[in-house]
């Protein structure tokens, strides 16, 4: 079953989270830091925000699925929509390991699909100070620019899609 995703980067996660848990009438069901998460059954949607540098407003959208036949379905949708989908195979991103895809629709707005694999301890996967299978940032980029660009590809489509998280 697919689950609508919203990320959004907010200026202060406290007042985030006061406003989010209000509206959805429920505290996050992930807390962090720098991060929280709601899984909504009504309206069903995974819906996020982090505090994680990049501007203020809806970071990206997307679809989460619970089978590998859904994320492939979806894929195949996303190759004859746009040729330059990204894809990333097990990577650790805002405290989950999931398999994805990526594409940047006509407008610029970023497109998530994917499947959670699990969850990890860090925003970036085994540590903070790891890069190793870490949020789509290789190993040569700053280690700050790792933790502001977690979790969009470098470029999708041409246009730069990176600035917080899932």
């Amino acid at each position: 079953m697919k689950r609508f995703h919203v990320h959004v980067a907010v200026p202060d996660l406290e007042d985030g989270i006061r406003f989010y848990s209000t509206l959805f009438g429920a505290e996050p069901s992930v807390r962090k830091d720098d991060y929280a998460k709601w899984m909504l059954e009504d309206p069903r949607v995974n819906f996020a925000i982090s505090q994680r540098g990049g501007a203020a407003g809806v970071n990206h959208l997307g679809f989460q699925v619970d089978e590998p036949a859904e994320l492939e379905e979806i894929h195949a949708r996303l190759q004859t929509a746009d040729s330059k989908v990204s894809a990333e195979k097990n990577v650790s991103c805002c405290y989950a390991r999931s398999d994805k895809y990526w594409v940047t629709d006509p407008a610029g707005v970023a497109w998530e699909s994917f499947r959670s694999l699990g969850t990890v301890p860090f925003y970036h996967g085994e540590g903070e100070e790891s890069s190793k299978d870490s949020c789509c940032a290789p190993a040569a980029e700053a280690k700050e620019a790792q933790k502001a660009a977690c979790c969009a590809p470098a470029s999708v489509s041409g246009t730069a899609a990176r600035a917080s998280c899932c």
